[in-house]
Parts: structure tokens; C-alpha cells; sequence
């Protein structure tokens, strides 16, 4: 049982130790605002610092509340991921893959915003003058996750649920 909560505790080291490195590397390589194009009118790195959350929600905001309210938001938001993994540590399916990654980019964006109060972004994709926000490994880490959850709560058969549940509370 103990196993298996080790792989958790992996892959979410994993996401925060690639996270970190990389905005690392970005802040060292990359000026702020400036940008490298990897795949011309699609694709560059470009450096920017977002204060808001995800995408760049709530960055604007005046309030000088808005750091500790994400920072909160995060804490809170680990708390509930933690639990789950906890419920879910004797077994290494696709739910506890999905919140292994949740947690690590949380933990990976809480870092930054603990020690700057914002947060480093630099995947950047474009196509004309349709522009998606920059984002960053732990953005991905946490999208990534959400959407192995969804597919787990819509597309897994009702029965196969019962019998993945049956298994791990075994």
C-alpha cells in the first residue's frame, strides 16, 4: 500500500522539479516580455510574470488581497488533492495519476507565488491574431490532470468505477 503512495509523491516531484527548472532556465535565457519563436506563427517561448491565476484570471485585480487569496486558494486547493491521494494511495491508476499531477503543478505555481507573488509563464501559442495565454509546465501539470478526471468521471463504464473502488478499498 505504501508502495504506491511513493509514485504519487514521484510524479508530483517530477512536475515541480521540471517546473522549477524551467522557469529557472526562462528567467535566466529569456528577458522579460521578450520571446524566442520555436515554430514560426505558432509557437515561442516568451517570458512573462503572471500575478493572477491560471491564464492570467484575476491579474488585473487592484486588490492587494489578490496574492494571499491565490495563495489560500492553493493551500486549499492541495489540502482537497491530498486527501484524495490519500484515499486513493494504494492504488496507481488513472484518478491518482490525474491528482498527482494536480498537485505537483499546484505546488509548483504555489512555490512561485510564496516566494514573488506571481508567477513565471512562458508557453506561448499563436495563430494569426488568435493567442492563447502563456502558461507554464505546472498549468499544463494541473490541465493535464483535470482532463484524466473528467475522462474518468464521463467516459469509465459505471460498473468499472464500482470495481476500481472495490479493489482499492480492499
Amino acid at each position: 500500500m505504501e508502495t504506491m503512495r511513493k509514485y504519487h509523491i514521484m510524479i508530483a516531484a517530477l512536475i515541480v522539479l521540471c517546473d522549477r527548472m524551467t522557469k529557472w532556465l526562462v528567467s535566466q535565457k529569456i528577458t522579460l516580455h521578450d520571446s524566442i519563436d520555436i515554430v514560426p506563427g505558432v509557437f515561442r517561448l516568451t517570458h512573462v510574470q503572471n500575478q493572477g491565476a491560471a491564464f492570467g484570471l484575476f491579474a488585473e485585480s487592484p486588490s492587494e488581497w489578490r496574492v494571499a487569496m491565490l495563495i489560500l486558494f492553493s493551500l486549499a486547493a492541495l489540502a482537497v488533492v491530498s486527501a484524495l491521494l490519500w484515499k486513493n494511495g494504494n492504488a496507481l491508476n488513472t484518478t491518482a495519476i490525474a491528482l498527482s499531477l494536480v498537485f505537483g503543478g499546484a505546488l509548483g505555481n504555489l512555490w512561485d507565488r510564496v516566494t514573488s507573488g506571481r508567477v513565471i509563464d512562458f508557453i506561448d501559442f499563436y495563430l494569426g491574431s488568435h493567442h492563447w495565454p502563456a502558461f507554464n509546465i505546472a498549468d499544463s501539470a494541473i490541465v493535464v490532470g483535470a482532463l484524466l478526471l473528467l475522462s474518468e468521471i464521463f467516459l469509465t463504464p459505471q460498473e468499472e468505477k464500482a470495481r476500481e473502488e472495490k479493489v482499492a478499498t480492499q
